[in-house]
C-alpha cells in the first residue's frame, strides 16, 4: 500500500466549500459561497513550471480565487500546499510561492500548508531573515494531519474531516496488519454514510478513501469493493477515478511515444524511412496499451476485466502484462 497525495487535487475541488469551513472557521462570514471558486492551476504552473514527466510530485499545490462579502466584486487568494515528506526547504518554497503570487495578482493571500508525513517533528510554519539591517518574518498556517485530534474529527459534521481521517488511516501503514486497516476503512465507510452529506460528496469521499488507502493483498481489495457495494448498493468507481485514469493515460502515451519513435528511427535506417515510421507507429500503439495496462495494475484496484475494457484489449493481454511485472 502506498499513499497517493496527488488525489488531493481532485478532492480539494470536489469539496472546496467544506475545505474553507473546516480550515478557516473564523472567516466563514468573509467568503461569498454563492459565487463559484476559480481554480488557478494553469496560472500557478506558469509561475512555477514543473517537468512534464512529473506525474507523482512529492507535494501538491493549489491556488484558488475566492470571492468575499464586502459589497464589491472583490476576491482573495487561497494558496494550499499538501506536503507528504520532510523537506528542509519547505518554508523557503512557501515564501517563494507567496511573493511570486502576490507580485502577479496584488491581492490578499492566505497560505496553508497541509502536512501529510509521518514525522512528528516536521512542522515548519514560517521563514525569518535578518542580514545587515534588512529583515523580514513570513508566517503561514499549518495543519499537521498526523497530530489532528481524532475525537474532534469524529464529532465533526464537515465532510473534510473525513478526508483528514482517511489520510490518518493511510499513515498507519506498516504499524498495523492490513486486516486491521481493512476494518478501519470499512468503519470509515459506515460512519460516512451516517452523515447527512450530499450524495455527490459521499461518492467523492468513498472514491478518495478507496484510492488513497490501498492494500497489497488482492483478496482484501476485492473484499473491500464487495463490502462497500453491499453497504451502499452502488459501485464506487466514480469521482476521482477520472483523475487517475487521465493521469495514467498521459503517462502511458508518453512512454509509448518514446519507444515507438526509437524503434521507428532504428527500423527506418535499416528498411527505409516510410516503412520504419509505420512500424514505429505500431510499436507506439502497443507500448501505449502495455504502459497504460501496467499503470492501472499498479496504481488502481480495478479488476482484470475492467482494465481490459478501459484499455480496449482482451483479458489475456492484461494477464500477460501482469505476469511480466510480477
Amino acid at each position: 500500500m502506498k499513499r497517493d497525495d496527488s488525489l488531493w487535487k481532485g478532492i480539494l475541488e470536489d469539496l472546496f466549500d467544506d475545505f474553507l469551513k473546516f480550515y478557516f472557521p473564523d472567516y466563514i462570514d468573509t467568503f461569498d459561497f454563492s459565487k463559484k471558486f476559480v481554480f488557478l492551476d494553469k496560472e500557478l504552473e506558469q509561475l512555477f513550471p514543473q517537468a512534464q514527466d512529473d506525474f507523482s510530485p512529492k507535494y501538491v499545490d493549489k491556488l484558488v480565487k475566492v470571492y468575499t462579502k464586502d459589497g464589491k466584486d472583490e476576491w482573495i487568494l487561497i494558496h494550499i500546499e499538501v506536503q507528504g515528506s520532510r523537506d528542509e526547504n519547505f518554508a523557503k518554497r512557501m515564501y517563494t510561492y507567496h511573493y511570486r503570487i502576490f507580485d502577479k495578482y496584488d491581492k490578499p493571500i492566505s497560505a496553508l500548508a497541509i502536512l501529510t508525513d509521518k514525522n512528528k517533528k516536521f512542522c515548519p510554519d514560517g521563514l525569518e531573515y535578518d542580514f545587515m539591517g534588512t529583515s523580514f518574518q513570513f508566517k503561514y498556517s499549518v495543519y499537521k494531519v498526523l497530530t489532528a485530534n481524532l475525537k474532534e474529527l469524529k464529532a465533526s459534521n464537515n465532510p473534510f474531516a473525513i478526508v483528514v481521517r482517511v489520510v490518518q488511516t493511510a499513515l498507519k501503514k506498516g504499524t498495523i496488519p492490513e486486516e486491521k486497516l481493512f476494518e478501519l476503512k470499512i468503519e470509515l465507510v459506515k460512519e460516512l454514510l451516517k452523515k447527512n452529506f450530499a450524495k455527490e460528496k459521499i461518492r467523492n469521499l468513498l472514491q478518495f478513501l478507496k484510492l488513497y488507502v490501498r492494500f497489497e493483498n488482492t483478496e482484501l481489495i476485492n473484499k473491500f469493493d464487495k463490502e462497500v457495494e453491499n453497504i451502499t448498493n452502488n459501485p464506487t468507481t466514480m469521482g476521482l477515478e477520472e483523475f487517475v485514469l487521465d493521469r495514467e493515460r498521459r503517462m502511458a502515451r508518453k512512454e509509448g511515444l518514446q519507444e515507438g519513435r526509437q524503434v521507428g528511427l532504428e527500423q527506418g535506417l535499416e528498411q527505409g524511412l516510410e516503412q520504419g515510421l509505420e512500424q514505429g507507429k505500431e510499436i507506439t500503439d502497443y507500448a501505449n496499451k502495455f504502459a497504460f495496462t501496467k499503470s492501472l495494475l499498479i496504481q488502481t484496484d480495478f479488476s482484470e476485466e475492467k482494465i481490459a475494457d478501459l484499455v480496449s484489449v482482451d483479458v489475456g493481454f492484461v494477464r500477460k502484462v501482469k505476469a511480466d511485472i510480477s
